[in-house]
């Protein structure tokens, strides 16, 4: 006796939420091992985490990313703050370690100007480009498709009659 359909459709969206979540593990990067037992330890290297970028992953922060680099820059945030670090001094180590990329909202100054005038200045050159192409084809006259030959033209109308 065949299964019902609807059952065949629970199986399929089962599958697709377990599928969704294993691309959610992102979330979850912090291992179990990395927790501070102190909570209010954890919270502050919780927050930095998430104001650190991974130098590998470009755009996430070091609290999001499962890299091994990610991982490393965790464990040095964690150490330094059990060292008695604060939040700035964690700041300034890693800035002085991995430069002003490492942070997600970098300062705005002559170093990281490439870092916040980037994309707005490609966007500026690509959107220039476009207009110059744009009126130079529209400046340009369309030439006018030379007439066919006699050859041509006996092929055509001999392929036009089938």
């Amino acid at each position: 006796m065949p299964r019902p359909l609807c059952h065949d459709i629970k199986r399929v969206l089962l599958a697709c939420v377990l599928a969704l979540m294993a691309f959610l593990t992102p979330a979850l990067a912090v291992e179990p091992s990395e927790v501070l037992p102190d909570p209010a330890l954890e919270a502050r290297a919780r927050e930095i985490g998430r104001a650190l970028r991974c130098v590998v992953c470009q755009n996430q922060s070091i609290d999001d990313s499962s890299a091994e680099v990610a991982r490393d820059m965790r464990r040095a945030v964690r150490e330094r703050l059990t060292a008695g670090d604060s939040d700035g001094d964690v700041f300034a180590y890693m800035v002085a370690r991995y430069g002003d990329y490492v942070l997600l909202k970098p300062p705005f100054k002559a170093g990281t100007l490439i870092l916040w005038l980037g994309a707005p200045l490609l966007l500026l050159v690509a959107g220039a480009a476009l207009l110059l192409a744009a009126r130079r084809r529209r400046n340009t006259p369309i030439a006018a498709p030379k007439p066919l030959d006699e050859e041509e033209r006996r092929r055509l109308d001999a392929l036009l009659k089938g």
